[in-house]
């Protein structure tokens, strides 16, 4: 149970040690960062909830449990979303906004549909996806069910915004918490179960930062790119001492075709920064971006770690300014002026 899953051992053990005493709660919240398979657990607890042989995983039930056909989302298909949605096994549904919401008439359907006997299995599961998107009267909906849940009806939220939740909602379930998968873990499913390359799997790992969803579709082409632009804007910083250069690299960071990537690129170069750090105090283990070990190891040698640290530092203060709707050009001007000592 739960071995073909990748990362969160902690998870896993709470959730097998839940079923091994016979006391898996009829509510529970899944909460963790995006794409670390928070939602995949929740179909894994289903399979074991239907499945003969405790969620095996490669039977008939278990498969059905997993297929879902979603229709589009638009307005002619709107009433779809006002119901629960089941997969093809029809003790296992679950709610999905339309567009930005999960609308009220979803939850009054899972509402009524947790009152029904189970149909083939001995319980019945229900997964809210994005709970986060249950607006106030969706949300006291809910309730009713969570106060008083069906001794056969299993409830999982999943949402990667807890705090958005009403406390009320957080009171009536319980918690399992999920965190970033191992970069090695990972690379591990990349290669097995995606068909990457080794190289493209460790690049991709690294630009996820935890997430298996952002890394099974990243374009690892234009990570490269992004990465080398990013090298550069360091290089010019540590070594040319080109403040034109790095004004220059703000414009390019905000033209039409790369404003979407302005935070992405923040990160990279903020994980280049940090690399350039521990290098020049000496620990190479904790580099992350160990393909690029002899272009680190000249910026290390030639900005020292002090400097590269004063880098995160503008890096971070520049995601808060941004926060408060800062300009993105004029943040990246900023940030690169510090950058070049100015």
């Amino acid at each position: 149970m739960f071995t073909r899953l990748v990362g969160n051992i902690n998870a896993k053990k709470r959730l097998e040690r839940m079923f091994e005493v016979g006391r898996l709660p009829n509510a529970l919240l899944f909460t963790g960062p995006e794409g670390v398979g928070k939602r995949e657990f929740a179909l894994e607890v289903a399979r074991k909830l239907i499945c003969t042989a405790g969620g095996c995983g490669s039977c008939p039930v278990c498969e059905r449990a997993g297929r879902f056909v979603f229709p589009p989302e638009d307005d002619k298909n709107k009433d779809d979303y006002k119901r629960v949605i089941f997969s093809e096994h029809l003790d296992v549904g679950t709610v999905v906004a339309y567009k930005r919401n999960i609308l009220i008439d979803a939850i009054r359907d899972l509402e009524r549909e947790a009152h029904f006997r189970p149909y083939e299995a001995a319980s019945r599961c229900f997964i809210i996806d994005n709970a986060e998107k249950m607006n106030d009267p969706a949300a006291n909906a809910l309730l009713k069910t969570l106060e008083e849940p069906p001794a056969t009806s299993h409830i999982i939220l999943v949402t990667s915004q807890p705090d958005r939740l009403l406390p009320t909602i957080l009171s009536r379930t319980q918690a399992v918490r999920f965190g970033p998968v191992a970069a090695a873990e990972v690379e591990e499913y990349l290669v097995r179960e995606r068909g990457f390359s080794t190289e493209d799997a460790r690049l991709s790992a690294i630009a996820a930062k935890g997430s298996l969803g952002t890394a099974a579709v990243m374009d690892t082409a234009a990570f490269r790119e992004q990465r080398s632009a990013m090298l550069g804007v360091l290089h010019d910083a540590a070594i040319a001492g080109d403040l034109a250069a790095l004004l220059a690299a703000g414009e390019q960071m905000n033209d039409a075709k790369n404003k979407e990537n302005f935070e992405a690129s923040l990160d990279i170069l903020e994980t280049l920064a940090r690399d350039v750090m521990v290098l020049a105090a000496g620990d190479g283990q904790l580099v992350t971006n160990r393909d690029l070990g002899a272009e680190l190891g000249e910026l290390a040698a030639t900005a020292g770690a002090l400097r590269a640290g004063s880098w995160i530092v503008a890096i971070e203060e520049t995601r808060a300014a941004l926060n408060v709707n800062l300009n993105k050009k004029i943040a990246a001007d900023a940030l690169f002026v510090k950058f070049a000592g100015v």
